[in-house]
């Protein structure tokens, strides 16, 4: 993970770049995708995913490796060719990895975040989860496995091929003539992560088409049918803990309270929105209708709100910088506590954004605890050489309490509105 932390330290100010010229491009030609804290949200969401793979919190069921040693029939020298056929590979388990988890219902709960967005930019594709806890997509690397692909080969190449799914999570570029048989382009992922009804679960590829045209889930982008962003139970929260977890808790309550023992095992594996009829009919859930033209989620935020919400952002991203900057000489105690420290700083700000009664009373304990652990003598928590991060903390920290104070008493401030 050493390596990933160095890529990413790299990699953040990039996306964050680019994600930058599109809102200007947008401001400029009056076709702006973004929403204030909507991107706020999906910068976010990345941001724990980040966190979540460089401290490597996920089981791996069975790793590539393992699969390489088994069944190999060949052991292929590393050349051009070697890694045209693993990226290939990659896209095929790619494709299969995507299928399950819009296909199966508890596979859904780890992807339903990267659809969350109502909106459709550069930003959602760094919408990306942590409920993936499980690993299991080496298993459909079985073609690279058998050809005798070199573990090193596969491990440099997954990254890559994630990153390069970037580009064309955007409204502004329109068809791209015979590329639009070649590869995944911004319009044919414009209607995968639409929920109109001819487009819903289709396009699953990430860089080559080819695999949703040779499994029936290929579909052109209409001029008729504009597409509409999100889900069909709109996450009504920017808080990415609780967009990661919604479903499962969803699935979790049917499993208790249904009746019959024999959903309450299958339902997990059942298709994607299936319920038993006795939980559907005792607990209905409103989903949105795409045709009706149902209002998005976006709470009304005052120009202090914003600004309250900026400093939370910069913040949480100075404090993820650091991290991965001396992410290799911290030790694995401290890997873990600044890790954690950040996550939470993420679950306060989105939860005070979401206008939760209890949140500022968490921002306000969550800055004095946080201002307690900074200036214990010991530093046992907090592993901080720089004086200016120190400083830089401890601002942040009583800015936080300040914050939280402050926003327990403006309730007729804080009013939600879907519109």
């Amino acid at each position: 993970m050493n390596e990933y932390a160095a890529v990413l330290l790299w990699a953040i100010p990039g996306f964050l770049i680019l994600v930058i010229f599109e809102i200007i491009y947008g401001h400029l030609t009056k076709k702006q995708s973004y929403v204030f804290m909507d991107t706020l949200a999906s910068l976010s969401s990345g941001m724990t995913n980040i966190l979540k793979d460089v401290l490597g919190l996920a089981l791996i069921l069975i790793s590539y490796p393992y699969i390489l040693d088994k069944i190999s029939l060949w052991e292929i020298k590393t050349s051009y060719a070697t890694y045209i056929i693993a990226f290939i590979c990659i896209d095929f388990a790619s494709y299969i990895v995507h299928f399950i988890n819009h296909k199966v219902n508890i596979f859904w709960n780890q992807h339903l975040i990267h659809h969350s967005s109502e909106e459709y930019n550069l930003a959602c594709a760094l919408r990306q989860s942590i409920s993936n806890l499980i690993g299991f997509g080496a298993i459909f690397l079985v073609p690279a496995a058998i050809l005798g692909v070199p573990a090193k080969i596969i491990t440099t190449l997954t990254p890559i091929h994630l990153f390069a799914q970037f580009w064309y999570h955007t409204k502004h570029i329109g068809k791209l003539g015979i590329l639009e048989y070649l590869i995944v382009t911004p319009s044919q992922h414009r209607v995968h992560h639409a929920i109109n009804p001819i487009y819903i679960d289709k396009n699953l590829s990430a860089i080559f088409c080819i695999w949703d045209r040779i499994f029936g889930t290929f579909q052109e982008e209409l001029d008729s049918e504009t597409p509409i962003y999100g889900t069909l139970k709109p996450a009504l929260s920017w808080n990415p803990f609780w967009i990661n977890f919604q479903h499962i808790s969803l699935l979790a309550k049917d499993a208790w309270f249904t009746r019959k023992w024999k959903d309450k095992f299958r339902l997990w594996f059942m298709p994607t929105g299936w319920r038993p009829d006795d939980v559907a009919h005792r607990f209905p859930i409103n989903t949105k209708n795409p045709i009706s033209g149902e209002k998005k989620y976006t709470p009304y935020y005052s120009l202090k709100w914003k600004i309250i919400a900026s400093v939370h952002f910069v913040s949480i991203n100075v404090m993820l910088l650091y991290y991965l900057y001396f992410f290799n000489e911290l030790s694995f105690q401290f890997q873990v506590n600044i890790g954690l420290l950040i996550l939470t700083t993420i679950f306060g700000f989105t939860s005070l954004m979401d206008y939760h009664k209890w949140a500022p009373i968490f921002e306000f304990f969550r800055g004095i605890i946080c201002i307690s652990l900074i200036l214990a003598p010991t530093n046992y928590f907090l592993q901080i050489e720089t004086t200016w991060f120190f400083n830089f903390l401890l601002i942040y920290f009583i800015f936080t309490a300040f914050v939280g104070l402050w926003a327990k008493g403006k309730g007729p401030d804080r009013k939600l509105i879907i519109n």
